[in-house]
């Protein structure tokens, strides 16, 4: 897959020209230098693509074609993203440094699989379910909620539109991308697989723009519902204006997820397990396991072991399939994160492992995977999203302190717990306050729901719930 520049948005099946003549620069974060360019949409551009995205929705067929015949669509999308899997996570991999041995199952792999998924499900979801009422039979339906406008972060931009993008298709609607302006390109590979399918004008369209354009986009009268996947004080900002207008909305938002380590665990099985979790896509990752959790009586030597186990790390060219650690998607992270590991020393706790600048590599904007001790819970390197490969260790003195730990934070979107005894592994698990959860282990799986809770934000992508997330529910008594 050649990295191409665009000069046009699409809309209603088209590839339509912009109104302005500004461009985004999309940057290798390897390399430092620009690959692609695209252009930058502006508010009339949003017009159009809402106005493409509203007819297809009030009196195109999409809609109204059935659950089996909008699968059969999105099957025809799957298989032509499926073409070439490798040449996407490389695409990927080039625009926003995450390594390949990350980009092809998480970016490319995982997205085609959420893909399949809302495609099976489409086909055996009860969109119409009869039941019994007090007086008469009810007829309780799912209808698609309209046009959706679904807007999109860098650091898993195909993965994270998927998830709004299939179970939005298989319930019928219609939507409008915005992707991050410094990752469009995995977007634009999406829609010329698009343009290979069946899938009828108006309902996929593509404009690339800035925040204040995403705002408009955001509060435009034609969108009936927004998915957001970003910040914490992004989708602050989101849900602000989608409740003023009583609009209907997703928000997935960020995570400092805690791994707790039990005192029975066996490190040689947990950290092997634990460090990809903790480290995936170089730190930049809402479920990131970035507070490990170790057990007084054991603290020291859990810390020499993940300290040894971060120093093997390869940092350096992503396109290596051998590579742990990437650079961070733009100069203006990597500062941001070098703040927090500076903040780190100022409060008190230990860089045991990492914390500058990889000395063998003179170009991109990498970080060394960095590890604090030494951390108590308040310190904001532990309460705060850093969103790199820096990972805080704190003790604890009980598992009731453990799950306290893990409680005390304003997000609740991931976290784990490791050791022998799985039943007392799933006591904590119900302890804790957070949207997804393993006991030994990481996973999303796709038929389970996932988002957070408290700052993490507002519903659930994935599962059942993930479609019934773009249904609004219709309810209607019948003559008996």
């Amino acid at each position: 897959m050649n990295i191409s520049s665009y000069q046009h948005f699409y809309i209603n099946n088209e590839w339509q020209a912009p109104s302005g003549h500004a461009e985004f620069s999309v940057i290798n974060p390897a390399t430092e230098r620009i690959i692609a360019t695209v252009p930058k949409g502006e508010n009339a551009d949003i017009d159009r693509a809402v106005a493409a995205a509203r007819e297809a929705f009030d009196k195109g067929p999409w809609p109204r074609m059935s659950a089996a015949e909008r699968a059969q669509c999105m099957k025809e999308l799957s298989a032509a993203l499926q073409a070439d899997l490798p040449a996407l996570a490389a695409l990927i991999t080039q625009e926003m440094g995450s390594p390949m041995s990350f980009s092809l199952p998480g970016q490319a792999y995982a997205s085609t699989m959420v893909l399949d998924y809302y495609a099976q499900l489409a086909q055996s979801y009860p969109f119409e379910e009869q039941r019994a009422g007090l007086q008469k039979p009810l007829l309780v339906r799912g209808l698609p909620v309209g046009v959706v406008a679904a807007i999109t972060p860098w650091n898993v931009p195909l993965f994270t539109l998927m998830l709004k993008l299939a179970p939005a298709l298989a319930a019928g609607c219609t939507l409008v991308l915005k992707p991050s302006p410094e990752t469009p390109l995995s977007t634009y590979a999406l829609i010329e697989a698009v343009a290979k399918t069946s899938i009828p004008p108006g309902v996929i369209n593509l404009v690339p723009a800035d925040r204040d354009v995403g705002e408009y986009l955001v509060s435009h009268p034609g969108v009936d519902k927004v998915s957001f996947t970003g910040s914490t004080v992004a989708g602050r900002k989101i849900g602000g204006i989608c409740g003023q207008q009583l609009k209907r909305c997703t928000l997935e938002l960020g995570g400092k997820s805690a791994a707790i380590i039990l005192d029975d665990a066996n490190l040689d099985k947990v950290v092997p397990e634990l460090l990809p979790a903790a480290i995936m896509n170089s730190g930049q990752a809402c479920i990131a396991q970035t507070r490990i959790l170790a057990p007084r009586q054991r603290y020291t030597e859990i810390v020499e072991t993940f300290s040894a186990a971060f120093s093997s790390l390869k940092v350096g060219d992503p396109m290596q399939q051998d590579t742990h650690i990437g650079p961070l998607f733009s100069q203006h992270h990597r500062e941001r994160v070098e703040s927090y590991i500076n903040l780190g020393q100022q409060e008190g706790a230990s860089v045991v492992t990492g914390g500058g600048r990889p000395r063998h590599l003179e170009r991109g904007w990498y970080i060394e995977p960095t590890l604090f001790a030494d951390v108590d819970n308040n310190m904001r390197i532990a309460q705060e999203e850093i969103f790199g490969p820096v990972v805080v260790m704190i003790p604890y003195d009980s598992d009731a302190d453990a799950a306290r730990i893990a409680n005390d934070s304003d997000y609740g979107l991931s976290g784990s717990v490791w050791g022998e005894d799985t039943e007392r592994g799933l006591d904590i698990a119900r302890q804790v306050r957070t949207g997804t959860y393993t006991v030994n282990g990481l996973s999303l799986d796709f038929n389970g729901p996932f988002g957070g809770f408290k700052q993490s934000g507002l519903g659930r992508e994935l599962g059942p719930e993930g479609l019934q997330a773009y249904l609004e529910t219709q309810c209607i008594a019948l003559q008996s």
